[in-house]
C-alpha cells in the first residue's frame, strides 16, 4: 500500500510509542508485509528466523523486537510487539469506511457503464468505460476495473485475503488487508467468483482474460493476459499465472506457484509445483499428461499382472 501523503520515521513512531533508529524525518512511502515490500516501505519482523530476510529486504523501514545494527539507508523500529505495531498502522492509514448507498460517491464510474440493481460499488472505486456489472456484485473499496469488463452475478471483488497469524497461545489474529484489485481491460468474470484484494499489495487480473462461474483467487495473485480460468478453478495467494495458460473446471493450485506462459492444466488437477510454460498437466499431484496416462495404463494392468504372479504359486 502506498501511503499519499508520505509520513516520516517520527510521525509513525509517535503514533505507535516506539523508539526507532535513524533520521527523524527518514521518508516512509508505503506499507507492506515482507512478501510485497518496495523502496520506501515499512514492513515488520517478529521471529529471529526472519530478521535476516527483513533487515536486507527492498524495505527500508523495519520493525522489529530486538535491538540490533541499523542497515546502511534504512530505519529501524523497535517494539515488543511489530505485528500489533504494523496492524495498528495499517489500520490509521487505510482505515475502514463504511458506506450506506449501493454506490460511493467517492467512485469513480467511466462513460456507457451499467450497473445493474443491487451491485454494490464501494468507496475510492475506480471503474472504465462500457463495463457491465451485474446485479449482487459487491466491489470492495480501493479496486480498480478497466475498460470494457464484464461482471457476473453475485461475484465479490476485493475480499479480504485469507491470512492470519498464529500466536503463542495458539489463537489467530487477523493480518489487515489494505490491498487492492486491479482487472484490466476486456476482462470477463463469471458468476459467483470471488478475488481476494492483496494483504498489502495488489491481486491482479491480465488484459483479456476470462473467468467461468464459482472461481476463487486468493491474495496478491497474479493473472496475466489472455488466460481461460474454468468453472471451479482455485488459485491460492501469491501465485503466478502468467500470459495465455487455461485453467480447466476444477484445477487447484497451491499457493506461491507459478504457472508458465501458455501451460494447460486438465479438469481436476491438483498443482503442487511450478508449471513450465508451455506444457500440459493433469492428475493429482498435476504432472505431464503424457507420464499421468501412462502410469492409469499400468494401474489398469495391475490386476492381471497380480492373477499371473498368483497363479504361478
Amino acid at each position: 500500500m502506498k501511503l499519499n501523503p508520505t509520513t516520516t520515521l517520527k510521525e509513525v513512531c509517535a503514533f505507535i510509542g516506539a523508539e526507532y533508529e535513524g533520521n527523524p524525518d527518514f521518508i516512509i512511502s508505503g506499507i507492506n508485509e515482507i512478501h510485497k515490500v518496495k523502496s520506501g516501505d515499512l514492513t515488520y519482523v517478529d521471529h529471529p528466523k526472519y530478521y535476516n530476510k527483513a533487515l536486507h529486504s527492498k524495505a527500508t523501514t523495519i520493525i522489529i523486537n530486538k535491538k540490533v545494527e541499523c542497515p546502511q539507508g534504512k530505519a529501524l523500529i523497535f517494539t515488543d510487539k511489530p505485528f500489533e505495531a504494523y496492524i495498528a498502522l495499517v489500520n490509521k492509514y487505510r482505515p475502514f469506511e463504511s458506506c450506506p448507498v449501493s454506490v460511493s460517491p467517492k467512485a469513480k464510474i467511466g462513460e456507457g457503464t451499467i450497473i445493474q440493481p443491487g451491485a454494490f460499488i464501494g468507496n475510492y472505486v475506480t471503474i472504465g468505460n462500457n463495463c457491465i456489472i451485474h446485479s449482487n456484485v459487491s466491489i470492495y473499496d480501493h479496486c480498480i476495473i478497466g475498460n470494457n469488463v464484464v461482471i457476473g452475478a453475485n461475484t465479490v471483488i476485493g475480499g479480504d485475503a485469507y491470512y492470519f497469524k498464529k500466536q503463542a497461545d495458539g489463537h489467530y489474529d487477523k493480518m489487515v488487508s489494505c490491498g487492492r484489485v486491479i482487472i484490466d481491460d476486456h476482462v470477463e468474470i463469471g458468476c459467483l467468483c470471488t478475488i481476494d484484494k492483496g494483504v498489502s499489495g495488489d491481486t491482479t487480473v491480465g488484459r483479456g482474460t476470462k473467468f467461468d462461474n464459482h472461481v476463487q483467487i486468493g491474495h496478491d495473485t497474479v493473472i496475466g493476459k489472455n488466460c481461460l480460468i474454468g468453472n471451479g478453478v482455485m488459485i491460492a495467494g501469491v501465485s503466478t499465472v502468467e500470459d495465455d495458460v487455461i485453467l480447466w473446471a476444477g484445477v487447484v493450485v497451491q499457493k506461491d506457484l507459478v504457472i508458465g506462459k501458455g501451460a494447460v492444466l486438465l479438469a481436476l488437477s491438483a498443482v503442487d509445483k511450478d508449471v513450465p510454460p508451455y506444457k500440459t498437466y493433469w492428475g493429482i499431484p498435476a504432472d505431464n499428461k503424457i507420464k499421468k496416462w501412462r502410469e492409469m495404463a499400468l494401474i489398469r494392468k495391475l490386476p492381471e499382472i497380480y492373477n499371473k504372479l498368483y497363479n504361478q504359486d
